[in-house]
């Protein structure tokens, strides 16, 4: 039986490779996984679904020669659907009814050979930057169990920083891959929109939103896009995605034009952890050969902030009401969050062509980016603005939250103006604020863990690149992974 230290020490392309020469086989990998998901998941709340013994069913009844065969994997608990299983998309609101049919990223990631072993935490919706739903509690990070895992993929984040699996899966609609990947040490790349599939939607956020996995080695992560990518027959429009469009890095190293900011795009402070962390980076690229220089970035961050904020006060409002049809209005109100119940309601007024407006708005900064990548390959920033945060400092005050339940009961939220979720979702932005300009533009963005501060808390740093340029940042990645290995980091949980 393998070992949970040697278990440890592989990445999931390791693993597959073993159990395919037959040093290994299926089945132990797997019990190993869930011995370790039952040692420790009460301590961090990543699994709110085990699906232990479908799993084992799962492995006598298919024995797949996929590219991952064999490898344990979670799969975030919000949108992606596997038959026979609940989705709650991080709500008590949704019934648990189990799902009719496996949506197309996860039916490709079974087609791999990934064994799925349970369903992770999220928060409601996949709103907040921080995974503390009221419906399944907080899960806590593995590096410090009174610091966020960040959101909203914080679920599984913390379960491969754990040790459970070394792949889960995860989505980014204004850097939920990233975030959680920045807070638990780990490696995660939001694809280059429209490239992974979301059926049976036709699009997540009106396209803001890419799914992928979060992962401890860049070579699983680009081993998973490789099987996943494509569109299918939900896609608006069908992507043209090569069969090389991500591959293993080419020996010959190409010099990139690198250009580094540290100044929030909304105007906030910036933590010196965080500015230590990219400054690091910076040294890691010049001893690479890069080209490296500070910019600046001419950037309305208020104009940023609201397109994003419109696409929650729509994508909630439509969330909401289609529960309220299915289940009623009453019942959706008290067992929905205030806050986003709050949400829902000031989409209520929210003209449609104030949307169509809002969405308008996405061309000028792709077309703003566009045109800075001509002079730079790569936008390299803090992941987010700060360390970690505390479990409950991204979440509303006791009173707070009794507020919005009184005004929401009293159909007061129903008067609230757009301008207040602007100002609400602020302070949470400030603490985030370099991730939602790639969900904008559509541009690949990865967060790489390469600095930990003096509490022995993780801190990635981020880097953009043009549309369409995701293997120019798996090749960077692989970079930075050989002159600064992160593998070998794991927290002593």
């Amino acid at each position: 039986m393998i070992s949970f230290e040697d278990y440890r020490n592989m990445d999931g392309t390791e693993l597959a490779a073993q159990i395919k020469q037959g040093a290994l086989s299926r089945e132990e990998v797997l019990e190993c996984a869930i011995s370790r998901a039952k040692q420790v998941n009460p301590a961090i709340n990543a699994i709110i679904h085990p699906y232990y013994d479908e799993a084992r069913s799962y492995l006598q009844k298919n024995q797949s020669d996929g590219v991952l065969a064999g490898v344990p994997m979670l799969l975030k608990d919000l949108v992606g659907e596997v038959k026979g299983w609940v989705t709650q998309n991080g709500t008590a609101a949704y019934n648990r009814t189990p799902a009719q049919s496996t949506s197309s990223l996860f039916k490709r990631y079974s087609d791999m050979g990934l064994v799925f072993i349970g369903k992770t935490n999220t928060p409601e919706f996949g709103l907040m930057a921080t995974t503390e739903p009221v419906a399944s509690g907080p899960s806590f990070n593995p590096w410090n169990l009174l610091k966020s895992t960040g959101g909203s993929s914080g679920g599984s984040a913390a379960a491969v920083a754990a040790g459970i699996v070394p792949i889960a899966s995860a989505g980014d609609g204004g850097g939920s891959i990233r975030i959680p990947a920045s807070c638990c040490g780990l490696f995660g790349l939001k694809p280059t929109r429209g490239i992974n599939p979301s059926g049976p939607f036709a699009e997540l956020w009106d396209g803001a939103v890419s799914e992928h996995v979060l992962t401890r080695s860049v070579r699983d992560s680009l081993t998973v896009l490789k099987g996943s990518m494509g569109s299918d027959q939900y896609s608006h429009v069908p992507s043209m995605v090569p069969p090389d469009f991500v591959r293993q890095p080419a020996s010959r190293r190409r010099t990139l034009r690198i250009g580094y900011c540290v100044r929030s795009f909304y105007g906030g402070t910036v933590h010196e952890d965080t500015i230590n962390a990219v400054h690091q980076a910076v040294d890691v690229l010049k001893g690479l050969g890069h080209e490296v220089e500070e910019v600046e970035l001419e950037l309305d961050g208020d104009k940023l902030a609201s397109c994003y904020g419109d696409i929650y006060a729509a994508h909630v409002n439509a969330d909401v009401s289609e529960l309220i049809t299915r289940y009623g209005k009453r019942f959706v109100r008290d067992n929905i969050e205030p806050l986003s119940y709050l949400i829902y309601a000031i989409g209520n007024h929210f003209r449609a062509g104030d949307f169509v407006l809002s969405k308008r708005r996405w061309a000028e900064f792709s077309h703003m980016m566009s045109t800075w990548h001509k002079q730079y390959d790569v936008l390299a920033t803090p992941t987010i603005a700060v360390p970690p945060y505390d479990i409950g400092e991204m979440a509303g005050s006791h009173l707070e939250n009794m507020l919005l339940k009184i005004a929401n009961r009293l159909s007061l939220s129903a008067f609230a103006p757009r301008q207040l979720l602007y100002e609400v979702s602020k302070p949470h932005l400030q603490k985030v604020p370099f991730t939602q300009l790639a969900n904008i533009t559509g541009q690949p963005a990865m967060s790489v863990p390469l600095f930990w501060n003096n509490q022995g808390l993780p801190i990635g740093t981020q880097f953009v690149a043009d549309r369409m340029q995701d293997q120019l940042l798996f090749d960077l990645a692989f970079q930075l992974e050989e002159a600064c290995p992160w593998f070998h980091k794991a927290p002593a949980l």
